[in-house]
């Protein structure tokens, strides 16, 4: 059974700093590209960033460029999403996707095979 479990989320003040982690278990996770979304209350699900299955690329929505940094430890199983400046409208419920490599899905995609449950982020003013 796949699993993906964020942790890290909580409360914070603008200009603050949070590292999000997803967990994966339940699959060869080196076969996985990563992902990273958020959604808002009232909003739709957007993109935050997407990381290739080796690390060796990256890519970021344009809203957190600059700010929030993907990386991975396959070794680990694991992704994480560091965040810095934080603003208020970062506020959301973080999610972590896993997106398999033999699907050949453009960077772009919202198709991803499996989705963690989600952590909330507040940040506050």
């Amino acid at each position: 059974q796949v699993q993906l479990v964020e942790s890290g989320g909580g409360l914070v003040q603008a200009g603050g700093s949070l590292r999000l982690s997803c967990a994966a278990s339940g699959l060869t996770f080196r076969n996985y590209h990563m992902g990273w979304f958020r959604q808002a209350p009232g909003k739709e699900r957007e993109f935050v960033a997407r990381i290739s299955s080796s690390g060796g690329s990256t890519r970021y929505a344009d809203s957190v460029k600059g700010r929030f940094t993907i990386s991975r430890d396959n070794a680990k199983n694991t992704v994480y999403l560091e965040m810095n400046s934080l603003k208020p409208e970062d506020t959301a419920v973080y999610y972590c996707a896993a997106d398999h490599i033999i699907d050949i899905r453009p960077a772009t995609t919202y198709e991803y095979d499996y989705w963690g449950q989600g952590t909330q982020v507040t940040v506050s003013s």
